[in-house]
């Protein structure tokens, strides 16, 4: 069995579901809103060689047993839901304090395969994190500041000169969504605001986009040109006015992406680079959970159909290892890389 923990709105979880389901794959939805509100978890240990956990809900298919999971896909989970009956702050903490510790020590005593393994995604979302790993394994990280100390935000941008730096959030999120934005003249009357949180001062790289849907080692590179757009620093806001189009990617480049998603621990990763008219490639960003339809629905590159794959494969790697008595490694084992061919 696969362990899908995500969602029934996410919708890219329930286009791979639907094909993994298609060809026959049991397939298991665990929304972790659910818990422990309407869905109940029970684990037991005894002296026997094996832990008894199940997740149990108001039907047959909503019973789930872990012992038959074989694969795991982590994607956008959401938050814990307590009963509504638990009024008082410090009891509430406390109840969400219990259900964290049960449940995600139930997951994580799962030794089947993970794309991508809980602690890895939880990490991969730190940006400076990945900066550090990305210029180890050799990628270029334009010139980059972190800070909440306005004087050495003068002090960046001042170097690197108005017109030419961006800003930006850690995370984007549908409650707190910010846009990258160029640091204008009224931003820097108000710069003494970023002692409140750090900010990302960035370089401005003038170039094309490149998103880089990686699953296992199989390379999605997708050109985003948003130059001639309404909004050309944030390909995001303006993706519809933009040319979308499948793309290559230098080999050195690819390596060196592969090796930072074994560095990072991620089987599945959206990577956001610019690529300059001299053919520079700058790395800005993985997401370890990032969006890929509106990607596969521009150029036809089949990314949900290789998520398909990597799952199945996944499932079936581990059963075979345990059934010769062997010790999967979490998040599987991995393919030799190759340079994949790019589908229209």
């Amino acid at each position: 069995m696969i362990l899908v923990v995500s969602f029934a709105d996410e919708e890219h979880s329930q286009d791979v579901i639907g094909r993994l389901r298609a060809r026959g794959r049991p397939v298991h939805l665990l929304d972790l809103g659910s818990l422990p509100a309407s869905r109940s978890v029970t684990l037991e240990w005894g002296d026997g060689p094996r832990q008894v956990s199940r997740v149990h809900g108001d039907g047959p298919d909503l019973d789930l047993d872990l012992a038959a999971v074989g694969a795991v896909w982590w994607r956008r989970v959401r938050p814990f839901e307590l009963d509504p009956a638990i009024t008082a702050p410090s009891a509430r903490a406390f109840a969400l304090s219990e259900t964290t510790q049960a449940v995600y020590g139930m997951l994580d005593g799962l030794d089947c395969p993970w794309v991508n393994p809980r602690g890895a995604d939880d990490t991969g979302h730190h940006k400076p994190w990945q900066w550090s790993m990305a210029q180890r394994v050799g990628l270029r990280v334009p010139r980059t500041l972190v800070t909440n100390r306005p004087d050495d935000a003068r002090r960046f941008v001042a170097e690197v000169g108005l017109g030419r730096t961006v800003f930006k959030a850690f995370l984007a999120s549908l409650d707190a969504w910010r846009e990258t934005r160029l640091v204008t003249a009224e931003d820097i009357d108000r710069i003494d605001l970023v002692r409140l949180a750090p900010v990302i001062f960035q370089e401005y790289v003038d170039g094309v986009d490149l998103r880089i849907t990686i699953v296992g080692d199989r390379l999605f590179p997708c050109a985003i040109d948003a130059r001639r757009t309404s909004y050309p620093f944030d390909m995001r806001m303006v993706v519809g006015e933009a040319s979308v189009a499948p793309t290559e990617l230098p080999r050195d480049v690819e390596r060196r992406l592969l090796r930072l998603m074994r560095r990072l621990d991620l089987h599945y990763g959206a990577v956001d680079m610019r690529r300059t008219e001299a053919g520079e490639h700058f790395f800005l960003e993985v997401n370890p959970a990032g969006q890929w339809h509106f990607v596969e629905h521009r150029t036809g590159l089949p990314i949900s159909e290789a998520i398909a794959d990597e799952l199945a494969r996944l499932e079936d790697d581990y059963g075979d290892a345990s059934g010769n008595g062997a010790a999967p490694k979490r998040g599987g084992t991995r393919r030799r890389a190759t340079r994949p061919g790019v589908v229209a």
